[in-house]
């Protein structure tokens, strides 16, 4: 099969913008490139009695200490029990009690020390009287004030937001869309193919989110990466006159592993869990979220393709395999990293 002029031509201009992109990728300071995503922290204060709160604060970790994260309230507070932790899958889980003194509702509370991270908070406030309060929480903003109760509507604006972060600090996902844009024989069939990835992982996001299906996590990291060097491979071969079955069938392959990558949104859904109010409307827009975010990147290097098609200036032959390596590399590192961390 051959490709079409102006999709071909695209994908071999791109290469020499590609590699400079994975380059700065791997060097810039502060970057976790070689993680899965940078996993927001998660807050969540349960009422039990009227004045009195269970709390739980999940704080992502770095090699083996976490981030100096620590809550605060305006309002006068109580500590009632002494402060548990346990590490837990990268994270440190926090529980403890407290009595407000004062009401809850109507102050301010924050997280002391995001202000200096990369790292969002999710924050849910649950009320005795079945009243819920969700909120992000970013460096940029991290404290905000307790209403009384919450619309579904700024539910569903966290949780959006919260989608595309996902999928845009998600490297891997993004490196398998990359492939994708790399490996499509034309534009029609890229567009086939980005729909079946779609379909697929918001029906195993939707499906392991709700309980329906429960799959380990470390296994889906392994093979999710695993995906992405398949097809980096096919795209080699595919260089080389040699089509494989993704490039005859790219939808096939984007579908098939979609189901894997669809896990993999759904562990990062379960760091921070579902509002029990707000479950189809919290699912619904993280899943339009990562759409969005996914859409937003493809968009964005069709544009730097178009932009380098323009150009007309002719690269050798090993630029045009160049990204090819380079996604394999990163991806074989990954599942490396991830098998041994079983």
């Amino acid at each position: 099969m051959s490709r079409a002029p102006d999709h071909a031509s695209a994908c071999e201009h791109l290469t020499a913008v590609l590699r400079f992109l994975i380059l700065c990728a791997i060097i810039l300071p502060g970057g976790r490139l070689f993680a899965h995503e940078v996993r927001p922290a998660y807050l969540e204060l349960r009422e039990t009695d009227p004045g009195s709160f269970d709390v739980l604060f999940k704080t992502p970790m770095r090699g083996d200490a976490r981030l100096a994260l620590d809550v605060s309230f305006s309002g006068l507070v109580e500590r009632t029990t002494p402060v548990t932790s346990r590490a837990r899958d990268s994270a440190m889980i926090q529980t403890w009690s407290f009595s407000a003194i004062e009401p809850l509702a109507g102050q301010e509370m924050g997280i002391d020390g995001l202000a200096s991270t990369m790292t969002d908070a999710l924050v849910r406030v649950e009320f005795a009287d079945g009243s819920e309060w969700i909120e992000r929480l970013t460096p940029g903003a991290p404290r905000a004030t307790i209403p009384a109760d919450q619309s579904g509507w700024a539910v569903a604006a966290a949780y959006l937001q919260l989608g595309v972060e996902h999928i845009l600090l998600g490297v891997d996902h993004l490196l398998f869309v990359l492939a994708l844009i790399l490996i499509a024989p034309n534009t029609r069939q890229l567009v086939i193919a980005i729909t079946a990835f779609t379909v697929a992982h918001s029906v195993t996001l939707a499906a392991a989110t709700l309980g329906l299906v429960n799959v380990p996590p470390p296994p889906v990291e392994a093979a999710i990466a695993l995906s992405i060097a398949f097809l980096a491979l096919e795209i080699v071969r595919a260089r080389e006159g040699e089509a494989g079955i993704a490039v005859r069938a790219p939808w096939v392959v984007a579908f098939t592993f979609g189901l894997l990558h669809g896990f993999g949104f759904a562990g990062a859904l379960s760091e921070v869990g579902l509002p029990a109010g707000h479950i189809p409307a919290a699912l619904l827009f993280f899943n339009v979220g990562v759409e969005i975010g996914q859409l937003l990147f493809v968009a964005v290097v069709l544009s730097l393709a178009a932009l380098f098609r323009l150009a007309r200036n002719p690269l050798p032959r090993w630029a045009t395999v160049a990204p090819a390596y380079l996604i394999g590399s990163l991806a074989m590192f990954w599942v490396i990293e991830r098998v041994a961390a079983f």
